[in-house]
């Protein structure tokens, strides 16, 4: 099983986008500082994730999701949570 998720950062209040098979492990590592790309933006919380049975499926759907149409999709079906913050 593979993971598209999206993460909030605490700090710079920004979404990341992004896919792995193993969804905690994942998430222990960007919030422990071992992914470069998002180091200086911890702490993160996944507000959002989906599953994929294929790796495939899972890559095409975290580029969709970082486009304008997907971040469109994303604030929609993430509305309710975003009016609580």
């Amino acid at each position: 099983m593979y993971y598209v998720y999206v993460m909030r950062s605490h700090s710079d209040k920004h979404f990341y986008v992004g896919f792995t098979s193993d969804l905690d492990k994942r998430l222990k590592k960007h919030n422990n500082g071992l992914v470069e790309s998002t180091k200086p933006r911890r702490p993160f919380d996944v507000v959002y994730y989906e599953a994929c049975v294929n790796k495939q499926d899972a890559i095409h759907r975290e580029r969709y999701l970082k486009s304008t149409y997907g971040k469109r999709y994303l604030r929609n079906r993430i509305s309710n949570y975003l009016l609580g913050k």
